[in-house]
Formats: C-alpha cells, sequence, structure tokens
C-alpha cells in the first residue's frame, strides 16, 4: 500500500545500536536475557549530597516496581493532592526494573510522606532538607542486575570484559533508551533540521513497526491510509499529543509544519537530543579502539570536575589520561560546544556531513537550537562483583557495578552478552 507522506522508511536514518561495534569485540558475549523480571534489574542512585535534616523541603527514598520516574511521579501528586512540577528528582529511570531514588516536595511532612501505601512505590525514609532535588543531583547509579538463560561458563568470559572495561573505561553510548521505543526519536530530529516536515510527521504518526501494538498500531495504520481523522481518535489517552497533532495537520489541510509546532515543547527538544545522541555514538563508533587514547586536537575531559580543555600535545597529557584524571571526548552539536582541531574535527565534520547536516541546521531556529556540549568517550566503571546463583526462576549469573551520571547500564550488559 502506498504510503500517505513522504518516503519509504530508510534504516540508516534509525540508530540501531546492535550496529556499533563492541569496545571488547574480541571476547565472546555470554548471550542471555536482561529484565525478564523486575527484580532482575535493580537500581540504586547514589545522591550527590545527604539531607540535612531540617528544611521545608521532604526528601523521601522510594522503591518503584515497573513503573518509570514520570509514572511515579504522577501517581505520587494524585495522592498527595500536589502539582507533578513541584517534585523534584535527580534523575529519570526506566520503567522496566526495581529502582530505589530520592524524590522531593515542599511542605509537606515527612510523617504524611511515610504513611502512604500505593501500588508499585515503597516509601523506604524521609528526611528534610533547606532546597529541591534537581536534575544531575546525584554522583552516580548502582545496578543489580540478573543475565538469564546465559551459555555454559559465562561467569569467566564476564569477568574478562569487565577487566577490561575496568581498565580502559566503559565505552560511553547513549543505550537505546534514548531513541525511543521504535528507535526513530533521532530520525525525526533530523527529518525537521533537514525542514521534511512531511516525513517528521509520517515518522511521529504512522509508519507501522513491529513493535506497535493494540491501538497504537491502529491510529497509525488509519494515518499510513490517510484517513486522520479516525486516526486521531484512535490514539489511547496516553499518546494524547500524537492525537493533537492528528487533529491540527486534518484541520489545516495537512499542513505538515503547523502540526509540527503543535508537538509539545518537552518532546521536541527530545527529539533533537536524540539526534545529538546518534551522531555521539556514531563519533564514538569510528574511535572505538582508542577511546583511552588523546590525539592532538582533542577536547579532553577532566572526570573530577567536567570540565573540558583543548589537547595541544597528546603525548603531554597522556599519562593523565592512563590515570583515569581525564578522557576524550565526542560532540554534542550545539551552538555552546566547544570545537576541536585536527584529526577530532575531521572526524566530526565528517559524521555531521554523513547525516546530511550543516551548522547552521543544528543551530537553526523555531525552538530547534541546541545548546551542544562535549560527552567523554569513557567513563569509570566502578564496584564490580560477578556472582552466579538461582532463584524460583531459575538460574542466572548477577552482574554488580557502578556508573556515573547520565551512563547506560545496558551499554554495559550489551558488551557482555554480545546478541550480534
Amino acid at each position: 500500500m502506498r504510503r500517505a507522506y513522504g518516503y519509504t522508511r530508510r534504516m540508516s536514518d534509525i540508530i540501531a545500536t546492535q550496529t556499533l561495534p563492541h569496545f571488547t569485540a574480541d571476547i565472546p558475549g555470554i548471550s542471555g536475557v536482561i529484565k525478564r523480571y523486575d527484580e532482575d534489574f535493580v537500581v540504586e542512585e547514589l545522591p550527590r549530597y545527604e539531607a540535612c535534616g531540617q528544611g521545608t523541603h521532604t526528601y523521601f527514598c522510594i522503591e518503584k516496581h515497573g513503573l518509570s520516574t514520570h509514572a511515579a511521579i504522577g501517581i505520587l501528586s494524585k495522592a498527595l493532592g500536589k502539582r507533578e512540577r513541584d517534585f523534584g528528582y535527580a534523575g529519570l529511570k526506566d520503567a522496566h526494573g526495581l529502582t530505589r531514588q530520592m524524590i522531593s516536595i515542599e511542605h509537606v511532612a515527612p510523617s504524611i510522606i511515610a504513611a502512604l501505601e500505593l501500588r508499585r512505590i515503597k516509601v523506604l525514609s524521609t528526611s528534610q532538607h533547606t532546597n529541591k532535588i534537581k536534575l544531575g543531583h546525584l554522583r552516580g547509579n548502582h545496578f543489580i542486575i540478573r543475565i538469564r538463560d546465559v551459555k555454559p561458563h559465562a561467569i569467566e568470559n564476564t569477568r574478562l570484559i569487565m577487566e577490561v572495561l575496568q581498565r580502559r573505561g566503559m565505552v560511553n553510548y547513549f543505550g537505546p533508551q534514548r531513541f525511543g521505543v521504535r528507535g526513530d526519536n533521532a530520525a525525526i530530529g533530523r527529518a525537521v533540521l533537514l525542514d521534511h516536515y512531511d516525513e517528521a510527521i509520517a515518522l511521529l504518526l504512522g509508519r507501522t513497526a513491529r513493535v506497535d501494538s493494540g491501538a497504537a498500531r491502529e491510529a497509525r495504520d488509519l494515518f499510513d491510509a490517510g484517513d486522520l481523522e479516525a486516526s486521531a481518535k484512535a490514539w489511547e489517552h496516553g499518546f494524547r499529543d500524537n492525537a493533537r497533532v492528528c487533529r491540527i495537520l486534518a484541520e489545516s489541510d495537512r499542513n505538515t509544519h503547523k502540526a509540527w509546532r503543535a508537538v509539545n515543547h518537552s518532546m521536541r527538544k527530545l527529539y533533537f537530543s536524540a539526534l545529538q545522541s546518534e551522531l555521539f555514538n556514531q563519533v564514538i563508533a569510528s574511535r572505538i579502539h582508542s577511546i583511552d587514547k588523546l590525539v592532538d586536537g582533542d577536547v579532553a575531559w577532566k572526570h573530577k570536575n567536567g570540565a573540558c580543555f583543548g589537547v595541544e600535545d597528546a603525548t603531554v597529557e597522556q599519562p593523565r589520561c592512563d590515570a583515569f584524571e581525564i578522557s576524550p571526548t565526542g560532540p554534542l552539536f550545539g551552538k555552546k560546544m566547544k570545537e576541536p582541531t585536527g584529526t577530532t574535527a575531521t572526524i566530526e565534520e565528517s559524521i555531521l556531513a554523513g547525516a546530511n547536516l550543516r551548522r547552521d541546521q543544528i543551530n537553526s531556529p523555531e525552538g530547534k537550537k541546541l545548546d551542544g556540549g562535549r560527552r567523554p568517550l569513557r567513563v569509570p566503571l566502578t564496584d564490580v562483583s560477578l556472582e552466579e546463583g538461582q532463584d524460583h526462576h531459575g538460574p542466572y549469573l548477577q552482574v554488580s557495578f557502578t556508573l556515573p551520571p547520565g551512563s547506560y547500564a545496558t551499554v554495559v550488559t550489551r558488551e557482555i552478552c554480545k546478541h550480534g
């Protein structure tokens, strides 16, 4: 059937983490499955500071099962009669797993918080502090992951892989969560930067994929068939943004530019951030064998404080890199990004050109401006432990480790499992 909008979906436009090279490619993976059960994937936030014990903000640690941070905040807001934006949190956590993280709310007594009885949310502790928790107010995350259905002798290969990642650093790819369930968030952002609004809307509302099901699949099929009114009605409550965009598209005589402007601002920002992340991943892929080696012209990252500086003489700075004080960085393209020189600049420009993008498009108007920045190509992997065990679900290999904020445990398990 002919598509209603744009051109045929190209897989080259969509991030596919399976195609990214492994850092430990010479060590066989163990296969296996993660996140089969919520208790198989445990995340515990490590706060940047402890609550002081006094103040108008109540800090409370929650343990949530099978809920994203946004979903948990929604439940808490209804239970306490507060607006969702009144709650503070340091990081966003995936729905799949068991997560312990700190939440804050002002002018609610700790006793009221402690008395909450909510499905899939348990309050573990309460305290008080003088300010709201903000995004980034954490020093890292500790993970306890059970991998099931692994190959024989999995612990030996896993130990070898983790030893490499501890010694040389964990490759700092953005994980698949960054690109959405359908994997096309970056493609949507790229289409808008290229002024291909027909394509962006087609990806947003149509192009039925294998992961689509239920009402969402029906809505996308209707859009692809050109029935905008029926598609708008088919979207479920959780896809109100999609339904609104579809209605505006119908009311505006299929003006895809106007429809795009109806997309929620935070979602538009998410699509552009996904594009930044995809380009960053491609830079890492091009330097996969040397993420712990500096070259002249690099922008180096100081792990102590996140500051960056230009590398004029790599031979002088490499000992600090060997000591894991600093690391080479990759681009988060945008107007405030610190520019490299030499070979590094050539690599990064080639990645941008390969996406058919120019700097003026990255810094274009209409809310599409990206501040940009630098991100280390590797990060430290600490507190590593391995053990084999068995529970009522069967045998497993348990892997525990700590990562800095913004790094993905699924990238570590990808190195371990190597599903291909």
